[in-house]
């Protein structure tokens, strides 16, 4: 049996009841641009994802999200008690980054162009024991991401 490289993310998938709102905080938050967009599906799709609609590729670099839409979403978030991906972490080059991407996420929501699905604030940016530091903050959708900067001995 050959051995497996080691995998690395392409993208992120996320579902959401509001398409355009999704879409342009990505755009916005991430400073991203907007790769593409379909809305014709393959039958696999169409089975995994009934009701699917539109799907779009939001990137900013290598970091790829995939937002799409259904018909009959219910528009609830997650139940933080039940299964589920918990939260992405995204790696940050330095500890100045975790306060850029606080204050961006700040002025956004403040700006009141997005409906959030959670009115949770981002945290404070936290130190653990290893000098890891951590900022976690809502998408409009209620998904959970940290930001994390690794000192170089954690990399």
């Amino acid at each position: 049996m050959s051995e497996i490289k080691s995998p690395r993310i392409h993208h992120l998938g996320v579902q959401t009841a509001d398409l355009d709102n999704s879409l342009n905080w990505y755009l916005e938050f991430f400073d991203a641009e907007l790769r593409w967009s379909l809305d014709r599906f393959s039958s696999l799709t169409l089975s995994r994802l009934p009701g699917i609609r539109r799907l779009v590729e939001v990137g900013a670099g290598d970091l790829r999200f995939h937002l799409f839409d259904r018909d009959g979403h219910n528009g609830e978030i997650p139940d933080p008690h039940g299964l589920q991906f918990q939260h992405a972490c995204l790696q940050v080059g330095s500890p100045d980054d975790l306060e850029v991407i606080r204050r961006r996420w700040t002025d956004l929501y403040e700006s009141g162009r997005f409906s959030f699905a959670r009115p949770d604030q981002p945290t404070a940016i936290v130190v653990d024991g290893d000098g890891v530091q951590s900022l976690y903050l809502f998408d409009v959708n209620g998904l959970e991401f940290e930001f994390a900067y690794l000192p170089d001995d954690h990399q």
